[in-house]
């Protein structure tokens, strides 16, 4: 291993581990992310810290869980203030570079990185703030059932706009950076927005899977009165009671989804040949992961939000520098606050931090040894109206919906999750050994009362920047008038369905 590696972090978005190949998955064809796996060790239990977008960013940026940033759902700000991986690798001597998505929400946009060399898909301001006071059906993302209802394949989209951009971008800099002088060690952070919905594929992909070959959901749509509250609360915050799913659409959905997955793979193999071809293969390590997983249909549920395994269990691959021997998988529990000091570890730059840290160094896991962490995820976006916490212990996992029943899962021997043994007496031990684990030193009346009293103050700042010039945002622009092309507030709700070729009318 060099003194200093380099780094290739490759990051994609609401990608579930389970349909891929190396997590047993028989459908989705993805030679890239198989052969990165071959090469690598896969991770089998690795969990997001929120079933979100921007706080699972966010707590992954900086080794910490996220409420106890604030980091509260995807218009919190991540204040400059707040130390991130970048910062520590730029103080350890590396080239720190994103492109791609990152979520950053606020005035700082960079956040120690060096260099951005593309806009974000999305907006930086407090347009998505959730609002709980007016209930699990305020959604200011515009979510609904509309992307599996128009599920299919099409000519262009404004995903596609944007990661045939960050791949090109970021091909171009390991070009660059293989024929710079003296080069530092770098960090190269690409994050693509595929396959986040919505469910539309390119044909060439979408042509690479049969319809009628395509996987339905392991576990068909439970009835909603016996759904676990969070799971009322999203299916009427998505709309799907009023926007019911028919057979042929789940399938259509996860066609798309699953060629989604090959497009971003064809690209991940160009970024993987292009570090071999500039002779940087044998000094940088590779990371792949997701930010979330994604429902797919399973138990009638899309999209995330959730701590279902779907949801809340994301891809993680790691294949260190050439002839570093490490394991092929690993068993035991870990989750995205791991990365920092995992790879501070690897800088040389380990132990200096301003804050303690949540995660935990993976180091002595790719070498064989065994641990008995466990790891925490969170929630407290829109589509619930109370703070939610999960811990993964073993093979168990615990789930608290801050005043209502718990949930108590056995993953070896119910991997589908189907059977809540919370309250029954031969789990109370195990229930209140997990339950002290997961509670201590959280405090949902408070943490209600925080989360709260942030949306308030948000949702007044975001009614004010109404009357501010459209131009006076936080967005960050690598190119005059990118604006106009992602998604933003001022246009938020229609700006992917217009990016849509052929455009497809919305439904009545």
């Amino acid at each position: 291993m060099p003194a200093q590696p380099n780094v290739l972090f490759l990051q994609v978005d609401q990608m579930a581990a389970a349909p891929l190949r190396p997590y047993g998955g028989r459908h989705v064809l993805a030679p890239n992310i198989d052969a990165l796996a071959d090469a690598g060790t896969v991770f089998d239990a690795a969990y997001c810290n929120s079933p979100i977008c921007a706080p699972s960013r966010f707590s992954m940026m900086t080794g910490r869980l996220p409420t106890s940033i604030a980091a509260f759902d995807n218009a919190s700000e991540l204040p400059a203030s707040t130390p991130t991986l970048a910062h520590f690798l730029a103080r350890a001597g590396y080239r720190t570079i994103l492109a791609g998505k990152m979520h950053f929400i606020g005035p700082d946009q960079l956040h120690g990185f060096a260099e951005r060399l593309t806009t974000d898909i999305y907006p930086a301001d407090f347009a998505w703030t959730p609002n709980w006071a007016a209930g699990p059906r305020d959604r200011p993302s515009g979510i609904s059932m509309l992307n599996v209802l128009q599920a299919g394949p099409c000519v262009r989209s404004l995903q596609m706009d944007y990661d045939d951009e960050v791949e090109h971008l970021a091909v171009q800099r390991l070009y660059d950076l293989a024929r710079e002088p003296g080069r530092k060690p770098f960090l190269l952070a690409v994050s693509f927005s595929h396959p986040h919905p919505p469910y539309t594929a390119g044909q060439l992909w979408w042509d690479r899977y049969e319809d009628d070959s395509i996987d339905m959901p392991a576990v068909p749509p439970i009835p909603v009165e016996q759904r676990d509250i969070h799971s009322q609360w999203l299916h009427a915050s998505h709309s799907a009671d009023l926007q019911p799913v028919a057979e042929a659409q789940v399938r259509h959905a996860r066609h798309a989804y699953y060629a989604n997955i090959s497009y971003i793979d064809d690209k991940i193999g160009r970024l993987l040949r292009t570090l071999k071809e500039c002779g940087m293969e044998d000094d940088t390590i590779v990371v792949f992961t997701s930010d979330h997983g994604e429902m797919l249909g399973e138990r009638g549920m899309w999209y995330k939000q959730t701590f279902f395994e779907p949801s809340a269990r994301v891809p993680l691959i790691v294949r260190l520098p050439g002839g570093v021997r490490a394991t092929r998988r690993v068993a035991d529990p870990v989750s995205l606050v791991d990365l920092l000091p995992t790879l501070m570890e690897w800088a040389g730059g380990g132990g200096d931090w301003p804050d303690p840290l949540d995660g935990a160094p993976w180091q002595p896991l790719l070498q064989g040894a065994r641990s008995e962490r466990s790891v925490i995820s969170e929630y407290t976006d829109m589509g619930v109206i109370a703070p939610a916490r999960m811990i993964r212990a073993g093979h168990h996992k615990y789930i608290h919906t801050h005043g209502h029943p718990p949930q108590l899962y056995d993953l070896h021997a119910d991997p589908l999750e189907l059977v809540n043994l919370a309250g029954r007496p031969e789990t109370s031990q195990l229930q209140e050994r997990l339950s002290h684990e997961l509670l201590q030193n959280w405090d949902g009346d408070r943490l209600l009362a925080q989360v709260l009293a942030s949306q308030r103050r948000r949702l007044y700042v975001k009614e004010a920047a109404r009357m501010i010039e459209p131009h006076a945002t936080w967005d960050y622009q690598a190119r005059r008038d990118d604006s106009r092309r992602f998604v933003r507030a001022h246009g938020a709700a229609g700006a992917k369905a217009l990016a849509r070729f052929p455009y497809v009318p919305p439904a009545k």
